[in-house]
Order: C-alpha cells, then sequence, then structure tokens
C-alpha cells in the first residue's frame, strides 16, 4: 500500500505535460503525427486544457482533480464487482431447483429401500382415492 501511495505523489510531483511520454531524449519514443499535423498544436492543446480543465467535482486543481476521478472509479468499479459477485453468490435457490433436486434422490432412495419401482403408472395410490360407483 505504501508503494502505491510513493508512486501517487510521484505522479503529482511530475509536471503536467511529462505524464505519459518517455522520460528518454525526445526523438527516443515519438508516435507519428497525421499528416499535415503541425508540431505547435499540442502546445496549443496544453493551454487550452489549462485554461479550461476538464472539472470531476474532486478538486479544484486539475491534476488532483483527475487523480481522485480515476481513484473513485477504480474503487467504484472494484466494489461494485465483489460485492456483486457476492450477491449473486449468496441468492436464494431460484425456483427451488437445487430443493426439488434434493426431494428427488431422498423419493428415490426411499423407494429402492422399500423395494418399489421409481416410477408408477398411478401418481396417487389407487386404493386410498374415493372414486366414484362404477354406473
Amino acid at each position: 500500500m505504501a508503494a502505491l501511495w510513493r508512486a501517487l505523489r510521484a505522479l503529482r510531483a511530475l509536471p503536467a505535460g511529462a505524464r505519459g511520454r518517455s522520460a528518454g531524449p525526445p526523438g527516443a519514443v515519438t508516435l507519428p503525427r497525421p499528416l499535415g499535423a503541425d508540431a505547435h498544436d499540442e502546445e496549443a492543446m496544453l493551454v487550452a486544457q489549462r485554461k479550461n480543465p476538464d472539472y470531476h467535482g474532486f478538486s479544484a486543481e486539475p491534476d488532483a482533480d483527475a487523480l481522485n476521478m480515476r481513484a473513485v472509479f477504480l474503487a467504484s468499479i472494484s466494489v461494485a464487482i465483489v460485492l456483486g459477485s457476492v450477491f449473486v453468490h449468496y441468492l436464494p435457490d431460484y425456483g427451488l431447483q437445487q430443493w426439488a433436486r434434493r426431494e428427488a434422490e431422498i423419493q428415490v432412495r426411499e423407494r429402492e429401500r422399500r423395494g418399489l419401482p421409481l416410477l408408477t403408472s398411478n401418481y396417487y395410490d389407487p386404493k386410498r382415492l374415493p372414486l366414484p360407483p362404477p354406473e
């Protein structure tokens, strides 16, 4: 955990334009520019972002605001995944499927113990049913 906080502090200490760039010489790692793109467009974009920063509501400082927004987003997604999976795991037996399976296994064992067939053509015992007279 301490390493994470050191990394976050190191990110805050970097100047605004240094994030996401190589620490080596300027020509070591460069992304190809689209045809007709001006090399100074990036500087104008940085000036515009400093003038009108994206505001997420976590801090008045743009860098701290973006960092806090990412941390909250990561934590909330992680909590949603963990708590969501725990909730789904502990849901009750939907449609009583597990209960029906256990009950069927008990019935099969009981019929095997008594020597009765597992299935019969009559759902109820016809001797116990009050039938109307054959007329």
